[in-house]
């Protein structure tokens, strides 16, 4: 697999709560923990669309619509990118 180079396109923030990661449609997600993570990820009136378990230390691109939400727990890291190649 290649190097894929992102375009930040704000400032991680954790998924403690459901975000919408700034209206993003691609999210780059980390699970900063040495254990697994749930990431939840659910349309704009609340309806879950998808889980995904992120391994410890795993990195996860989710592509979703910009008022889509996502959640998982403090130490589950996400940023708006945009792949830059």
């Amino acid at each position: 697999m290649t190097d894929r180079t992102i375009r930040l396109l704000g400032s991680e923030g954790n998924l403690s709560s459901a975000s919408n990661v700034g209206l993003s449609k691609l999210v780059r997600v980390l699970n900063n923990k040495g254990s697994v993570q749930v990431i939840t990820w659910k349309n704009a009136g609340g309806t879950t669309l998808g889980t995904i378990t992120l391994a410890a230390n795993e990195v996860a691109f989710i592509r979703k619509a910009s008022t889509d939400t996502l959640t998982g727990v403090a130490t589950s890291l996400a940023v708006g990118i945009a792949f830059g190649d």
